[in-house]
C-alpha cells in the first residue's frame, strides 16, 4: 500500500481550488490582453479593479509564467476581498484603505539601493522590472493578527536583486524602506509613528529561494493598496515582516530596529515567524481566519514552509524567533 505524508504546506485536495481552473484563468487573461480586449470591457471591471491598474505602465509585463514549484492546497482567495481587506497604515489603521490608498503616486517610482554594496545606484522601477525574471508563486500569507489568505504574487526572487546590488562581505542585513510623503499618505501625518515604515532581513533570509520581491497580483501589476509598486513576501513570517511600496534597500552590519519593534518591542521583535505555539501577548496564535472562506484552521510552524526555512535558523540559541 502506497502510504502519502503530506509536506506541512499541505492540506486535502478537497480544500483546493483546481489548479486546472486557475491556470484557465490564466490563459484567458493572456489572450485578453494579446488581443487588446482588457481596456475594452471597463463597464464589466469591477471597481477596486478598475482604479486600482490605473497608469501602470507594467501592465503589459503580465501575467506572468507560474513557478510551479511553490504549490498551496488551499483555496485561492478571492481577488475581491485580497485587494479590498489590507493594511497600510500610510493611509489608515482600518482595514478598508483601498480606496485611500489609490492616491499613492507609482510613477515616477525609484528604488535607491546603498550601503556595503559594491557601488551605489537610484534604478527606476521600470528598469529594475526589465532585469529581473519575473514569475508567479501561489502563497499562503498569514497576519499577525490571526488572518490569513492564499494569493497568486507576480515578481522575481529577492536575490536576484541582491546579486544585482552586489554585497560585500560585511553586509549581514538588508535594511527595507517604505516611501514618506506627508502629503500623499495621512497615515505619516500621525507624529506618533516611527516613519518611514522600515524593517529588515539577514542576507541569508534576503536570499532564501521562498524570499520573493512582489511587482503583481492575480496576473495584474501590484494594486496600490496591495503594497504597490514594489512590496516583500516572505511567506514563513508574519505580515508586518512584509514591507510595502518600498524605495530603499540598505545593506549593513548592524541589525535594523524595525517600525513595530520601536513602537512595541515587547510584541512584535525582529525576526516574527509563525509559530503556532507561542501567542501573541494579546490573542492566541494557534489558529487563524482564512479571509476567503471564512473558515477557522490550525496554523502551521513557519506557515507550513519550514522544509524550506527551518535550517536558518536551527543553530540561534537565546533569539526570540518566533515574535
Amino acid at each position: 500500500m502506497l502510504i502519502k505524508n503530506p509536506k506541512g504546506w499541505e492540506l486535502p485536495e478537497s480544500k483546493a481550488i483546481s489548479e486546472s481552473v486557475y491556470l484557465n484563468r490564466r490563459k484567458i487573461l493572456q489572450g485578453m490582453a494579446g488581443a487588446g480586449l482588457i481596456a475594452s470591457i471597463g463597464s464589466a471591471v469591477p471597481l477596486h479593479r478598475a482604479f486600482a491598474d490605473d497608469a501602470d505602465p507594467s501592465a503589459k509585463l503580465y501575467p506572468v509564467p507560474l513557478n510551479d514549484r511553490y504549490k498551496v492546497m488551499r483555496e485561492l482567495t478571492p481577488e475581491k476581498i485580497a485587494t479590498t481587506y489590507n493594511n497600510f497604515y500610510e493611509f489608515g489603521s482600518h482595514k478598508e484603505i483601498y480606496e485611500a490608498a489609490q492616491a499613492l503616486k507609482i510613477r515616477p517610482w525609484t528604488v535607491k539601493i546603498d550601503g556595503m554594496v559594491e557601488k551605489e545606484m537610484d534604478i527606476d522601477i521600470d528598469d529594475l522590472l526589465a532585469k529581473m525574471p519575473l514569475e508567479e508563486r501561489l502563497y499562503r500569507h498569514r497576519c499577525v493578527e490571526a488572518w490569513s489568505m492564499v494569493v497568486p504574487w507576480s515578481g522575481f526572487p529577492m536575490k536576484e536583486l541582491v546579486k544585482l546590488a552586489a554585497p560585500t562581505s560585511s553586509a549581514k542585513y538588508v535594511v527595507m524602506q517604505t516611501f514618506e510623503d506627508k502629503s500623499m499618505a495621512p497615515g505619516q501625518r500621525q507624529f506618533w509613528y516611527p516613519w518611514p515604515y522600515t524593517d529588515g532581513l539577514t542576507i541569508e533570509e534576503a536570499t532564501n529561494d521562498l524570499t520573493f520581491m512582489v511587482t503583481g497580483l492575480y496576473g495584474k501589476p501590484l494594486p496600490k493598496q496591495n503594497g504597490a509598486p514594489l512590496r516583500l513576501a516572505a511567506p514563513w513570517k508574519y505580515g508586518f515582516k512584509q514591507v510595502k511600496s518600498i524605495v530603499r534597500f540598505t545593506f549593513t552590519d548592524k541589525r535594523p530596529v524595525s517600525f513595530w519593534e520601536t513602537l512595541l518591542g515587547e510584541e512584535y521583535g525582529f525576526w516574527a515567524n509563525i509559530n503556532p505555539e507561542v501567542p501573541h501577548r494579546r490573542w492566541s496564535q494557534a489558529s487563524e481566519r482564512d479571509i476567503g472562506t471564512g473558515e477557522r484552521i490550525p496554523t502551521l510552524l513557519y506557515n507550513g514552509y519550514g522544509e524550506y526555512v527551518a535550517d536558518i535558523y536551527k543553530d540561534m540559541k537565546g533569539e526570540r524567533l518566533f515574535m
